[in-house]
């Protein structure tokens, strides 16, 4: 059965590639054989190559609804939901909700890109607070969600996470219920819907950041126990064709803070937001890039792609948040429109190719 009547499989194919991936769904939908071609790894592959790949930010958002206060109107932030941006158009879009969580998004949950699926995990149930374990999968070619396997072992909260866009998420540290930092780590198999234990951290981690890089998972910074909130310089990385821990590198960070605007950049770099201003690691030494606009000062986000960097924040907290983008190159700054219904505050993000 050919792809499109009356056109060579190639040609069908070069029109395909050129979907948006909003049109997925619908595409899935019209016919077998088209379904059967998208959902090919190789589709996904040649889309990229030739130029037609999407780079979406997926967040988990607070949803912004007007309220009236002796007459005059504010933000109310209420529920988290999934807001996308597509960077190349700058449209902002919803995902549907996740069936059976009435109440929004878990507080503080995490995320990972897999191919083109959305992983999310753990978090504070809404209403009773209580830490989840449920791990929940959107398939941006079909439109649509499905339960993974629950996160094993303890409940824990604020860990690392990161994938490597294959089909596996690594999860590292965070607390337990009775708020004991962790040493333990652990990896979630996407196809196989499969958890696997790691071995230990040297470091009980905290609010630690995960990062997937060149075939590591970086775990940075975060805190001990007996440590409460005072974060650690260090960092430590999985080296997955080993199978172990490298060694603790105890000044990675170079001072004590909070290392959850950290970013990945395009090669071997790492971008994080310090003290007003935007740094990288080259190398084994941190240098500042930019500074930061005082729009976006109170980061919420940062990613990097094709030699430019987004930061998403506010001027202070609880104001509507603004998106900002630099050219890596020329150093210089542009504001990216946030329609009002899409600058809810941030909790956690994470960047995808599709």
């Amino acid at each position: 059965m050919d792809l499109i009547p009356n056109l060579p499989p190639d040609i069908s194919r070069e029109c395909l590639i050129r979907v948006s991936h909003s049109q997925f769904p619908k595409i899935a939908s019209i016919c077998k054989a088209w379904k059967t071609e998208i959902e090919q790894p190789e589709f996904l592959r040649i889309r990229k190559t030739a130029g037609f790949g999407q780079r979406l930010i997926v967040m988990a958002q607070a949803r912004v609804e007007p309220k009236r206060t002796n007459g005059l109107s504010k933000f109310c932030y209420q529920v988290y939901r999934f807001s996308v941006l597509d960077l190349g158009s700058g449209q902002w879009d919803e995902l549907p909700p996740v069936p059976g969580l009435r109440d929004g998004l878990p507080y503080f949950c995490r995320m990972a890109a897999v191919g083109s699926e959305l992983v999310v995990m753990g978090g504070l149930k809404p209403g009773t607070w209580g830490v989840s374990r449920y791990v929940y999968v959107f398939n941006f070619l079909s439109g649509s969600w499905r339960r993974g396997v629950d996160m094993p072992g303890v409940r824990r909260l604020f860990f690392g996470c990161g994938s490597d866009r294959d089909r596996m998420v690594y999860v590292a540290g965070g607390h337990d219920s009775d708020k004991n930092a962790l040493r333990s780590a652990m990896a979630y198999d996407v196809a196989k819907d499969e958890w696997s234990q790691l071995p230990d951290m040297a470091r009980e981690r905290d609010e630690c950041k995960g990062i997937f890089q060149h075939g590591k998972f970086h775990v940075i910074g975060g805190y001990c126990t007996a440590m409460q909130g005072r974060f650690e310089k260090s960092a430590e990385e999985f080296d997955v064709a080993t199978g172990q821990w490298n060694n603790v590198e105890e000044e990675f960070l170079q001072v004590n803070t909070c290392p959850q605007t950290c970013s990945a950049g395009d090669e071997m770099d790492i971008y994080m937001c310090r003290g007003g201003d935007v740094v990288a690691l080259k190398g084994n030494t941190w240098k500042t890039v930019a500074k930061l606009p005082a729009e976006v000062c109170n980061t919420a986000y940062i990613t990097t792609w094709l030699g430019k960097l987004m930061a998403i924040g506010s001027s202070r907290f609880g104001e509507p948040h603004r998106a900002y983008v630099l050219d890596l190159k020329k150093i210089m700054w542009t504001e990216m429109e946030i329609p009002a219904k899409f600058s809810g505050h941030i909790q956690s993000g994470c960047y995808m190719e599709i």
